[in-house]
């Protein structure tokens, strides 16, 4: 049971880290006008299966990164201010 309780929390710790690395380099992504690769640089880093959203609004992305744990859904948000000459998607 033990050998249990610590699988889980291997996993509810690598989770969180997997969405804030793909979170983080995502935003990066869509600040640099880089949108298209988000979606496959999250699948490359988070837990699989995560999902992605991208908003933009005016000058500014907000990504999240959302995965499916096994007892509890693990998300983490990166914002990011789009460098000049990026326009909204």
């Amino acid at each position: 049971a033990f050998g249990g309780v610590g699988a889980v929390g291997v996993l509810a710790v690598g989770g969180p880290l997997g969405c804030t690395d793909a979170a983080r380099e995502a935003a990066r992504l869509v600040a640099r006008g880089e949108a298209a690769r988000a979606s496959s640089v999250v699948a490359a880093i988070a837990p699989a299966g995560a999902e992605l959203v991208v908003r933009q609004d005016g000058d500014t992305a907000w990504v999240e990164v959302t995965a499916r744990r096994s007892l509890v859904d693990v998300r983490s948000r990166a914002y990011a201010v789009l460098e000049p000459g990026v326009a909204e998607e």
